[in-house]
């Protein structure tokens, strides 16, 4: 079959319209201009400077993003597994209503959803910081650990856990021992999208921050309207795609081994 010429120039222009950016800013973080329009030479002292005492506060707000995405991710796993196997096991008008609880943060606009969470923190009395950053995060990361277990569960067989029930395994010990480790893949999935999510937000985390409680998306914000050393974001940037890649490729790593040993 021959290949469209008209397909691989689309495919071209896809890959340079969603790469291209990434590789500026790249070399950029290598550029001794302050400004990407030109080039004025090789460097790494903006690597020097993002690692300097000037910028401390840089990796503050990445402590507190890793520490919130971290709690929220663990909450949401709990909670999301729970509803997607509510949701399966358990028809009925109340579950519909449940169901579309679950699916609605998917749909919503997030300066709705911060809009609607400041207010509940305000009429409550409590105050915004790093709590309420967590419990927001939590709020819309549920929806995406349910419906990625309750994925995993489409094929799940049911006549498993009846035959625990059969061997004298009771609910507790027949779902940890037999449900969760089936549904263990859909929750690190879910688990890894959920921290994604967390330590990318920056719209829900706008409204409901509070005094020194940044997180690192809101301190980059505040970096590119006031800051004079903005090379400094792209060499952030560039070491956390580079940590991002080193994740991907030792997970393919691990996967490709396991696969290795099931097939002899």
């Amino acid at each position: 079959m021959k290949r469209s010429k008209f397909a691989v120039v689309v495919l071209g222009l896809v890959m340079v319209f969603l790469y291209l950016p990434i590789v500026v800013l790249v070399a950029n973080s290598f550029n001794e201009a302050k400004f990407g329009g030109e080039w004025a030479g090789f460097t790494f002292k903006w690597y020097k400077a993002l690692f300097s005492s000037q910028n401390h506060a840089i990796w503050e707000a990445f402590q507190r993003s890793i520490i919130v995405a971290t709690f929220a991710t663990f909450a949401s796993c709990v909670i999301g597994t729970t509803a997607a196997v509510a949701l399966h096991r358990w028809k009925g008008r109340l579950q519909s209503i449940h169901y579309g609880l679950i699916y609605t943060p998917l749909v919503m606009p997030e300066i709705l959803m911060g809009i609607s969470l400041l207010m509940m923190f305000t009429a409550a009395g409590i105050g915004c910081g790093l709590t309420t950053i967590w419990i927001a995060h939590t709020t819309f990361c549920v929806s995406y650990v349910a419906m990625t277990v309750l994925a995993r569960l489409q094929d799940f067989d049911d006549r498993i856990t009846e035959a625990a029930y059969d061997l004298g395994a009771g609910p507790f010990y027949a779902f940890f021992h037999v449900v969760l480790p089936i549904l263990l893949p859909g929750i690190v999935a879910g688990g890894l999208l959920a921290f994604t999510l967390s330590i990318d937000d920056f719209v829900i985390t706008f409204f409901v921050t509070g005094p020194g409680a940044d997180t690192l998306p809101l301190k980059i914000y505040s970096m590119i309207k006031h800051s004079r050393q903005m090379p400094v974001i792209n060499s952030l940037s560039t070491l956390m795609l580079l940590m991002t890649c080193l994740l991907v490729a030792a997970s393919r790593l691990v996967a490709n081994r396991r696969r290795r040993v099931r097939t002899r």
